[in-house]
């Protein structure tokens, strides 16, 4: 299969998400992917110039040795606002111009705007179309005044799919809800790579001694993109404020809030209790994973973006034997329940306090013998077979 993707966000700065891990699975089976991506950190990238050129990134992976993407950068106008519109216009441009040269059998979207342009041109060239939902993307638009545009997109692309894949439940409900028809509306989880994941194999104690954590001390986990609403910022608060000396904090990653916790780091002197690692290799995460006793999302319940989605994070934490406390989400709550090796709070203060109480081996067994059968392998297979009917459906 020749499979185009379009995608609205960094393909290459960006943790690799469903998208990076199906499609380069897909390209070691020997698909061809090309995918259109967009700069999403161009204002702290700060590269020179008024106007994005139109990049090619040549076999590109993030995951797999051996795994080929081709990704395609259009260009754009770097002026808030106007970069929307100028984006939207070179992707229309850049999707026929890849319907014309790479022909693709098939349009896998995971982004709004172009996803909008791209189901749009597939009934054009009658190309089938799919639309992959990770999350309520028009939530995530800075702008709020566009959001409720945002929304009006998504609902026009949800009703003209072939096909609507979605990551979770409560997002399959959403699309149902907002435009899909359920007959074309299907869930296919979350993976883990057990090759890498796998606690039996990895050992952490390497990383513990290398931050100074000591055995019999609790080492909180966070990792991934650090939003404001994260609220990894007051767990940091409410270790500085207390007086859990036996419990320390490590963060993996970087983003908008990384500033804010080197001030809380420095305020309440946690040189070695707040630990701040940085952007880290995917290859080195199973690692930093397994050094930890329990992982965290504390976002905020009442964030909106939050509400529907479940990080990718949550199958690779509970698959390394770790329990995870996070606060209330509606789609983490309808994908797990209880029972499962997930703890919740009310609000992110409250996972210090809890964390000190559980019983962590217990609990990050059950997490365990949920997600086992989460292979990335079987979920390749089922999305793989998914394309190709749909394809042969055309001919």
């Amino acid at each position: 299969m020749k499979i185009l993707v379009l995608q609205e966000s960094d393909w290459l700065q960006r943790n690799p998400h469903q998208s990076h891990h199906l499609m380069e699975r897909l390209s070691l089976r020997g698909h061809e992917i090309r995918v259109i991506d967009y700069e999403i950190n161009w204002k702290t990238n700060n590269n020179p110039g008024l106007i994005a050129k139109r990049t090619i990134f040549k076999d590109v992976h993030k995951i797999h040795e051996g795994a080929s993407v081709d990704v395609v950068r259009p260009s754009f106008l770097k002026i808030s606002v106007l970069n929307y519109f100028s984006w939207i216009w070179t992707n229309w441009r850049e999707i026929e111009r890849q319907i014309k040269e790479f022909e693709p059998d098939v349009i896998v979207a995971f982004g709004l705007l172009n996803a909008n342009l791209g189901v749009k041109i597939s009934k054009k060239y009658n190309i089938p179309f799919v639309y992959y939902l990770m999350d309520v993307l028009y939530n995530l638009i800075p702008e709020k005044s566009l959001q409720i545009l945002g929304k009006k997109v998504k609902t026009n692309t949800l009703k003209n799919s072939d096909m609507v894949i979605a990551i979770n439940k409560t997002l399959a409900e959403f699309a149902m809800k907002t435009g899909s028809v359920k007959e074309k509306t299907m869930v296919i989880d979350a993976g883990i790579d057990r090759d890498n994941f796998n606690p039996e194999r990895v050992d952490g104690s390497f990383i513990r001694e290398e931050y100074g954590v000591k055995d019999d001390e609790l080492l909180l986990f966070f990792m991934g993109w650090i939003y404001h609403f994260s609220g990894v910022k007051e767990v940091a608060e409410e270790l500085g404020k207390g007086t859990h000396e036996n419990i320390k904090l490590m963060v993996v990653g970087d983003g908008d809030a990384y500033d804010d916790l080197v001030e809380i780091r420095d305020k309440y002197d946690m040189g070695n209790q707040l630990i701040l690692t940085g952007k880290q290799p995917f290859s080195k995460i199973p690692e930093f994973i397994a050094s930890s006793d329990v992982c965290i999302l504390p976002a905020y319940p009442d964030e909106i973006i939050m509400h529907d989605i479940v990080p990718i994070k949550f199958y690779e934490y509970m698959a390394m034997r770790k329990p995870v406390i996070t606060t209330k989400l509606n789609g983490v709550i309808a994908e797990f329940g209880d029972d499962k090796g997930i703890l919740y709070v009310d609000k992110p203060e409250d996972v210090v306090s809890l964390a000190s109480k559980i019983d962590v081996k217990d609990l990050g067994g059950k997490a365990f013998e949920f997600v086992r059968s989460n292979d990335w392998n079987t979920i390749t297979d089922t999305f793989e077979e998914t394309l190709k009917k749909l394809i042969e459906s055309r001919n």
